[in-house]
């Protein structure tokens, strides 16, 4: 087979970009190790910026977003007793961030890539590309059949256990790992509050989040190793009341229907190319979930690629040899404001005790009573500035 960009990967990142690729008339096929159910039911963070729901919905694959879900103009910071609204949308010159669960996302675009008769192939396994540096093609195994497919470029989508990535020789890559992880549930209740809340106590951080109408989706902080059979739903629950409680926050409980620990990661590679091979999302770059900033940083890199792509295909190669400078500006400011937002809500249990919790309330007073400082959180809770 041939075809002009073979795409490894079929989560957001892939498709999308195969689905923008197919809207410039640029040929691709997609191949994911995964069956199609198990990429639809793995759930994963819900909330989209400005720029992500936009592109979305100009690129035609956001029409059921549109619908189902709810646009948050706010969240609300809670500690020392208080609830404090940051409004995202006055701080940000009209932005805001909608409320739509990821694999909702991937529901999506796997349909559209589907009904546009792209070429998308679920389940096949031992994949290896080859010839980056100058011919590349992808070897795998399909239906009990190995295939080869030729192509002018590959694009590495393959998440954060990335095979792609370890093409990508000389590289440097940038870690680290948090002294503590986060307790999520999935739970059938009705949302407890109009828009997030991450609350900061004593005992550790608290997001109260959402995912619809009837499902709602929680995190509190926790240790690394914690394990999810130690923790009963009373006991979940006791422990949601007593961190929100100081604040005058009650969740809506219910049947708990989802337990997991997430652990917290920082990762960049750096270069995210070689050759004819580029990375895109969590294969290139991991962020702690508490911006919501994973799918929204992989789908800035695929809009980049794609415009390079489109103009390396119009005569113009420079672009395309520019794109990991291109995309790291946004990576690494992204970066940064999670590792803020981590450090300023949670409670770290290497620091210097009473100092640190000081430190970090005073930092939270900056930020709900500075517009200045109120500014810069809702600017990049929304999507980082235009050109970063």
């Amino acid at each position: 087979m041939r075809t002009q960009v073979g795409i490894v990967g079929a989560g957001p990142a892939g498709l999308l970009l195969a689905h923008l690729l197919q809207l410039r008339g640029i040929e691709s096929v997609v191949l994911d190790v995964q069956s199609r159910a198990a990429i639809e039911q793995t759930i994963r963070a819900g909330i989209l910026e400005q720029g992500t729901a936009d592109l979305l919905r100009d690129a035609g694959v956001g029409a059921r977003m549109a619908r189902e879900s709810k646009i948050h103009h706010g969240i609300n910071l809670a500690f020392e007793g208080g609830l404090h609204r940051i409004d995202l949308t006055g701080l940000s010159g009209g932005r805001s961030v909608v409320v739509y669960p990821q694999h909702e996302v991937l529901v999506d675009l796997i349909a559209q890539r589907l009904a546009d008769d792209g070429d998308l192939r679920f389940g096949v396994a031992d994949v290896a590309v080859d010839g980056i540096e100058g011919e590349p093609s992808i070897t795998f195994t399909h239906d009990g059949a190995t295939q080869r497919l030729d192509c002018d470029f590959v694009v590495g989508a393959d998440g954060s256990h990335s095979q792609c990535r370890r093409l990508v020789t000389g590289r440097r890559d940038f870690f680290r790992q948090y002294p503590f992880a986060w307790f999520g549930i999935l739970a059938e209740a009705p949302p407890s509050y109009d828009e997030l809340i991450y609350a900061h106590s004593d005992r550790g951080f608290v997001l109260v989040s959402t995912r619809s109408p009837t499902v709602q989706r929680l995190y509190f902080q926790c240790d690394p190793a914690t394990a999810v059979d130690d923790w009963s739903d009373d006991r979940i629950w006791a422990e949601f009341a007593a961190r929100l409680a100081p604040a005058g926050v009650k969740v809506q409980d219910g049947p708990i229907f989802k337990k997991d620990v997430l652990q917290f990661r920082s990762f960049v590679a750096e270069p995210m190319q070689r050759g004819r091979l580029f990375l895109v999302g969590d294969a290139a770059h991991t962020v702690p979930p508490t911006g919501a900033k994973g799918l929204n940083l992989a789908v800035a890199d695929v809009r980049v690629l794609e415009r390079a792509l489109g103009a390396w295909y119009s005569g113009d190669a420079a672009p395309l040899a520019a794109y990991t400078a291109t995309a790291l500006r946004r990576v690494w400011r992204v970066q940064w404001f999670s590792w803020w937002m981590t450090s300023m809500l949670h409670r770290f249990p290497d620091d210097a005790g009473e100092f640190d919790l000081r430190r970090q309330i005073a930092e939270l007073q900056l930020v709900t009573s500075s517009e200045a400082a109120a500014r810069t959180l809702a600017e990049h809770y929304v999507g980082a500035p235009p050109g970063v």
